[in-house]
């Protein structure tokens, strides 16, 4: 397999040798609660250190993005501790709540936002105007954010998630092993999955849910009632999160990543699972459609149901697993969307130009 690591022309020598200080969450490297938005920061991170960038991370505890007097505080000496004309990234579940924190050292620092989801909110729109480039995770958040705020188009970038290649998995002819990997919550649409998995109690099939447990305990408790009262304790398991060799064994033993998601800015087990030739059941909301992408005859390596709609998640549900010429055409689509995906030196090289270009 080929992969697509240099699909978008970057000017290396334009991008190495400058420092940036990144503002990230204080939580960026808490096994116990793992995010797609968490792994693109220390993606980013390395990847410009290996650029040649001189990075300087600075983490701000706080419940992000709805910070505290603490955490305001905390960042606050953040950016009155960064020298003048210092090129600053910020995360955006820092960055896009706090407008007046940034007014204030917007003329002496070289603010960058990474927004990775749209908070829709004016003081989102105040903070990233007093920023001087916008980076979005994909070209959906980017269109919605010029959509929403009154923003230059010249100064929102868009930089997609890029995928770390993996084997391919080999599947089961029957297709019956499921898998979601999400933080259980409602707003990964979790309780959908469960509706519509238990009207399927009579076909065989198994579900493995790996995410954090954490967020919604409420959720999670009534999720394990209704799986117990529906007979389904044995067949649905929420394992917790699973990183590293873990995770990957749980993408291996999946015949479809299912991801029920009321929203969605991109999707990253989307393309983590398409890398392995995996086929995605997921919602039809967001950026996860240019995630899911399409392969090059134009067949989408998966499916893609209305969101918040159990019946119709329980229906595509349904034909992959009673129609083998199904799996086996978004099988052959998924194998072939897997060798143009991107990986992650070309959006640390989209970040570094941005950020080369506010440095000038």
């Amino acid at each position: 397999m080929t992969w697509a690591g240099g699909a978008v022309a970057v000017d290396r020598p334009a991008v190495r040798g400058r420092a940036v200080h990144v503002v990230l969450p204080g939580d960026i490297d808490d096994p116990a609660a793992p995010s797609g938005g968490n792994h693109y920061d220390r993606r980013i991170c390395r990847g410009l250190a290996e650029l040649g960038w001189s990075v300087r991370e600075h983490p701000v505890p706080g419940e992000w993005p709805r910070p505290g007097r603490a955490a305001r505080a905390a960042l606050a000496g953040v950016l009155a501790g960064t020298p003048d004309d210092s090129v600053v990234l910020l995360d955006g579940l820092i960055g896009s709540t706090v407008p007046d924190l940034l007014a204030a050292h917007a003329a002496r620092l070289r603010l960058v936002v990474l927004v990775h989801l749209p908070l829709d909110d004016d003081a989102e729109g105040r903070a990233l105007t007093s920023a001087r480039a916008v980076l979005a995770t994909s070209e959906w958040t980017r269109h919605r954010l010029l959509a929403r705020h009154p923003l230059p188009a010249d100064r929102v970038w868009a930089a997609p998630p890029g995928v770390r290649p993996a084997p391919p998995v080999p599947g089961s002819p029957a297709g019956t092993r499921l898998l979601c990997v999400a933080a259980v919550t409602r707003h990964k649409g979790h309780d959908l999955l469960v509706d519509a998995l238990s009207t399927l109690a009579a076909l065989p099939w198994t579900c493995v849910c790996v995410g954090t447990l954490t967020r919604e305990p409420e959720l999670v408790g009534e999720l394990r009632g209704r799986l117990a009262d529906a007979g389904l304790t044995d067949r649905v398991r929420l394992t917790g999160p699973r990183t590293g060799a873990s995770l990957d064994a749980a993408y291996a033993a999946a015949d479809l990543l299912v991801l029920p998601s009321r929203g969605e800015t991109y999707g990253m087990v989307v393309t983590e699972a398409l890398a392995r030739g995996l086929p995605v059941l997921g919602t039809d909301v967001g950026g996860l459609p240019e995630a899911l992408g399409r392969a090059p005859d134009g067949d989408r390596p998966g499916l893609l149901v209305p969101p918040d709609d159990p019946v119709a998640l329980a229906g595509a549900l349904r034909g992959w697993l009673g129609d083998g010429e199904l799996r086996a055409r978004l099988r052959r689509a998924a194998h072939a969307r897997r060798d143009t995906l991107t990986d992650w030196s070309v959006t640390t090289g989209l970040v570094a130009a941005a950020l080369a270009e506010v440095a000038r």
